[in-house]
């Protein structure tokens, strides 16, 4: 038996656009379903929402989104998560890192830290805060 977590993004009529940025950092496949698509329009005005959205690539990045729909109630909130990007060198952190902090806040400069050779926090231009780093095994002799 296996088991994966997906990170599922909730956004209030951005889903599509967010999808589209992570797709052009992470590469891979991107799959948008509508409400229209899924044959369930509550609203005009949200036919084109994205119902389910996807962007998996080929090195094991996944994550998930839709649109919250304006008769449910939505709040981002302030720190309500991040999302974690964990590689095995620096050279392929600093890549993700290059796209995903263009046209974003960073909270972090990536760098070496304590923990890891390279670390860095950034908060993307749909609210998401991004945590990447290089996964190195914790010694907790040390």
């Amino acid at each position: 038996m296996s088991v994966t977590t997906t990170p599922h993004l909730n956004f209030r009529g951005d889903a599509r656009a967010a999808l589209e940025f992570y797709h052009s950092v992470f590469g891979g496949s991107l799959v948008v379903v509508t409400n229209e698509d899924a044959y369930s329009v509550e609203l005009p005005e949200e036919a084109g929402q994205v119902k389910f959205g996807q962007v998996t690539s080929e090195n094991g990045f996944s994550i998930m989104a839709y649109d919250v729909p304006a008769g449910v109630s939505y709040d981002q909130g302030e720190k309500s998560s991040f999302v974690s990007v964990r590689g095995d060198s620096a050279e392929e952190i600093a890549d993700l890192w290059g796209r995903l902090s263009a046209g974003s806040t960073v909270l972090q400069d990536l760098a070496p830290s304590a923990f890891s050779p390279a670390y860095g926090m950034v908060q993307d231009r749909f609210g998401v805060t991004w945590v990447l780093d290089v996964a190195v095994a914790y010694d907790r002799a040390g």
